[in-house]
């Protein structure tokens, strides 16, 4: 676990250590905040294929109603 001010200072040398597989934790003071992890470990979302459906079907109901008065053009919706 590392300081965010050793963290600073010493960046170039964590990330060294990150690329050889090693996980790295920095800290506020001695709170850990965040890790930095290879990007080999972060997992992949993968990305629907096209036409693929990712959400439910909508339900059509039939409704319609008048808008307007008497000799105007009829709209339905």
């Amino acid at each position: 676990m590392h300081t965010i001010h050793y963290a600073k200072t010493h960046l170039s040398k964590l990330l060294e250590q990150v690329e050889d597989g090693k996980e790295i934790v920095l800290a506020r003071g001695r709170k850990p905040i965040a890790r930095l992890i290879p990007c080999s470990e972060i997992k992949k979302n993968d990305r629907p294929k096209i036409g693929e459906t990712t959400s439910k079907s909508l339900k059509v109901k039939e409704k319609r109603e008048v808008a307007g008065r008497i000799g105007d053009t009829v709209v339905y919706f």
